[in-house]
């Protein structure tokens, strides 16, 4: 028993070894990354709303980090990253983005968003196209059509105190640098979700990237509306004929909703890591 505890305790300290912390001063804001793994393009991970990189991307970052660098980022107002004055905006977090990478001398990434995360992906890869490689979006629309209908104003009228002792309010209180402000920050995603606009179909079209989409078969995301984004992207088609497979994928998670998605490491893992290691489009 001691020995098996020894052997437990050196992994463990392999592991926090491994991972490296620290914050990047872009635009206004101390944002708060974790690298772990190494080797290949990086994989940056942008986590849900009221999520940060441990409640998102846990299941799957010690899987996706044994054969490539996998840079994860608080977004701002999120986890170990303050709030600034200044609205939050998806625009903005995808800027943000972007100028983390810059920040850290990437070149080119591939970014993996998951929720509010996969809508910020989507604007880094509009915005600023040049930064990424390969994109997956898992769990989002591109516009408001594409979610259950009713589930967005149901969230609207949430109030702060219905999420306390949530996991991701219990996260918040944990690691963030002011946890006493966790309602004004409520009101500002609040305010955010009032503000988004949708993603016209032309916008997706022009997504140079190479995307897997995800969503859970239970997801906020309504099938449809995944299948409606892969064809914008070229998929829809038959691929053992000319011109043959599309760049992009579509995956459907079963048994998944639009939390527990995050959790089918077993699956996603293994399909994340098939898609991020084929050859590019020119290099086929």
């Amino acid at each position: 028993m001691m020995l098996q505890n020894s052997v437990e305790d050196i992994s463990l300290i392999e592991q926090a070894i491994s991972v490296q912390s620290g914050y990047a001063p872009v635009n206004g804001l101390n944002m708060y990354y974790e690298i772990h793994g190494s080797g290949g393009t990086p994989l940056v991970l942008l986590h849900g709303a009221f999520s940060a990189i441990g409640s998102s991307f846990g299941k799957l970052l010690p899987g996706l980090a044994k054969t490539r660098q996998v840079i994860g980022v608080e977004l701002q107002a999120h986890g170990h990253t303050a709030d600034i004055d200044r609205p939050l905006r998806l625009e903005f977090l995808a800027d943000d983005v972007a100028a983390f990478l810059q920040y850290l001398n990437v070149p080119q990434a591939d970014v993996f968003g998951y929720s509010n995360g996969a809508a910020v992906a989507l604007r880094v890869a509009i915005q600023h196209p040049n930064f990424v490689r390969k994109l997956i979006v898992m769990s989002a629309a591109f516009a408001a059509h594409g979610i259950h209908p009713g589930l967005m104003e149901g969230l609207g009228e949430m109030t702060p105190e219905m999420m306390y002792g949530s996991p991701w309010h219990e996260e918040y209180m944990r690691i963030a640098p002011h946890p006493e402000h966790f309602n004004a920050f409520f009101a500002k995603k609040t305010d955010m979700d009032r503000a988004v606009k949708d993603i016209p179909a032309g916008t997706i079209q022009s997504i140079a990237a190479p995307t897997l989409i995800i969503i859970g078969d239970s997801d906020l995301v309504r099938p449809e509306h995944a299948v409606e984004m892969f064809r914008l992207l070229g998929g829809g088609v038959f691929g053992d004929m000319p011109p043959g497979m599309p760049d992009s994928q579509l995956a459907i998670v079963p048994g998944a909703s639009h939390v527990s998605v995050a959790e089918r490491a077993e699956l996603l893992v293994p399909m994340i890591e098939r898609f991020l290691d084929a050859p590019m489009p020119r290099e086929k």
